[in-house]
């Protein structure tokens, strides 16, 4: 049976995936041209029928997200996208800006039109120089064709725009609030919630942000409705959802799968991951990027790739990574550098984040080569827990779930990391 596509159907089949008639040969803009002639409360109620979550990580239901600016008051509101996917093993945005720019381009004019928006923002990671030249080109096509601009349609007062702004490639500008301060020129750390964004955001105006994948996927809603989209999927979250799949499987790269799809599924079918890649059994899998968690393959027996199904196998879809490693990496080992990536990305606002991330890393560190005291995996549990409680935002709050459920997958791993060994005490002679 052939798969529905919504967001890789147009990939390799235009030779200029700027260009506007190609777009519309295959449905582009179908979307737009529907929105135009629907009440906005109606646009509203397909986007909760269909029960699309944000494709970002946090998986917030977008319909309640639309509402709530919808219903903020405020004669200036803005529109923006996370394009900056910092997430470690995701790559899906890269490629639906590289494949079919104006796909997000019409999910983002479909959201100006709702909102009555005049100003769009696109904030695409740094690394992705020549992406940001692909936006350009699809922006300055579809200004010409009047599908971006003043009037667009020939529809009187329909004015929107975007405008794209390079970030230096900081993972803490992935948070909302963060990715705001950003663009506004200030400093890339995240702000001190409430007020919520949809109230007061970019410019202190009521603002709307969701990633690339996400406004990828208002067209098909908003042109065959929120049913169609939700029968794609779950009940608890419609669609399809495109994924990452890295480590040791045999067919790595990017795919776009029903939610609803069994896990062993996508590991092992010749369709998707194909097995492991070396031969050797695998042992664990890290879901949704570094900040995800993650779980012992075999604890995984039955799981459905959906937002439901992997709640309760006590991991998550979030951005789509899945890592997969196999028996012979060290769950230590993996963790180290799973540290050393939060030490690093810390913007450094809250001390919490800032020292703990660092203090995180150097005990896995001692773990690694045996070294640990005792008292050391109290102290480490400790540490974790008060990381988790006391950041500031998301980055440090997250930092703690990969070793976590780490620890939890491969205990045995941790259970020789303390050396119990007496040691000779010197005095010391000041």
């Amino acid at each position: 049976m052939t798969k529905q596509k919504i967001l890789t159907q147009r990939f390799g089949r235009m030779h200029n995936p700027a260009d506007i008639q190609e777009y519309m040969n295959l449905a582009g803009y179908d979307g737009l041209r529907a929105a135009v002639r629907m009440d906005k409360e109606q646009i509203l109620d397909e986007l909760d029928t269909a029960v699309l979550r944000g494709r970002g990580g946090a998986a917030y239901p977008a319909g309640k997200k639309w509402r709530h600016l919808f219903e903020s008051r405020g004669d200036t509101k803005y529109i923006v996208c996370n394009a900056d996917e910092g997430e470690p093993g995701t790559f899906k945005d890269k490629a639906i800006i590289d494949f079919d720019p104006l796909n997000l381009i019409e999910g983002m004019t479909i959201a100006g039109y709702l909102f009555d928006a005049h100003q769009g923002y696109i904030y695409i990671r740094g690394e992705y120089r020549h992406l940001h030249q692909r936006l350009e080109e699809a922006m300055n096509n579809a200004r010409q064709m009047n599908l971006l601009g003043k009037n667009i349609m020939g529809i009187v007062g329909f004015n929107y725009d975007i405008r794209i702004v390079s970030g230096a490639g900081a993972y803490v500008c992935g948070e909302n609030s963060a990715l705001l301060n950003s663009i506004e020129g200030k400093t890339g750390r995240p702000r001190v919630k409430p007020p919520h964004l949809a109230d007061v955001g970019l410019y202190l105006k009521p603002t709307l942000v969701n990633n690339v994948e996400s406004y990828a996927n208002i067209p098909y809603i908003v042109k065959n409705g929120g049913q169609a989209f939700l029968d794609l999927g779950t009940k608890d979250g419609g669609g399809t959802k495109l994924i990452c799949l890295s480590g040791h499987v045999k067919n790595r790269g990017m795919y776009e799968v029903e939610l609803g799809t069994p896990l062993h599924e996508i590991l092992y079918s010749d369709e998707y991951g194909g097995g492991s890649s070396t031969g050797r059994p695998l042992k664990f899998i890290h879901f949704g990027g570094q900040s995800g968690p993650i779980a012992a393959v075999e604890d995984l027996k039955d799981c459905v790739y959906s937002y439901d199904g992997m709640w309760d196998k006590n991991v998550t879809i979030g951005s789509g990574a899945i890592v997969v490693m196999d028996e012979s990496v060290s769950m230590i080992d993996y963790l180290v550098e799973v540290a050393a990536f939060f030490a690093h990305e810390s913007c450094g606002k809250c001390t919490p984040c800032r020292i703990g991330t660092l203090r995180v890393l150097e005990m896995l560190q001692k773990f690694q080569q045996k070294a640990g005291i005792p008292g050391d995996k109290e102290r480490f549990d400790a540490m974790l827990t008060h990381i988790t409680q006391l950041s500031a935002c998301g980055l440090g709050q997250s930092a703690s779930v990969a070793i976590f459920s780490g620890m939890k997958a491969c205990p045995e791993e941790f259970e020789d990391v303390i050396d119990t060994r007496e040691k000779e005490v010197q005095e010391v002679m000041w």
